[in-house]
């Protein structure tokens, strides 16, 4: 057993928590958080791996015969197709924080949380502000 890839999962998870700790910027938020979920990809096929084994295919092989594990890898396939549906949220979240906010700098987009009232509600006070100057 090789502790290569577990060294290697949590260089990449040290490396994706740093970077999302120091971000300024949404989109490399997003980034940052595909790299930590990269080196849950590496774990579990370190995981999976056996030295000396073959492919999980097994009618033209002796009973006995050392095989990956199958299951390891059908959990990495899952996790890269959440993995890509998380980004795609991500980054439809993040589109969203610039069309209402104006910029992807989290710490810029601080007052539209601290004001305690989104931009709908805005939006329902002007509405009722000129329904009463009409009145």
């Amino acid at each position: 057993m090789s502790v290569l890839p577990y060294a290697v999962a949590a260089w990449l998870f040290g490396i994706g928590l740093y970077g999302i700790a120091t971000s300024r910027n949404f989109i490399h938020l997003v980034g940052c958080l595909g790299v930590c979920q990269s080196a849950t990809y590496v774990l579990l096929l370190g995981l999976g791996y056996r030295w000396g084994g073959i492919a999980p295919i097994f009618y033209d092989h002796p009973p006995g015969t050392p095989a990956v594990d199958p299951v390891m890898q059908a959990l990495v396939l899952t996790d890269i197709v959440v993995g890509a549906t998380l980004t795609a949220l991500l980054l439809v979240l993040t589109i969203q924080a610039h069309k209402r906010g104006g910029s992807l700098d989290p710490e810029k987009l601080r007052p539209m949380r601290a004001g305690g009232t989104s931009g709908r509600g805005q939006g329902a006070s002007r509405v009722s502000d000129r329904e009463q100057s009409t009145s």
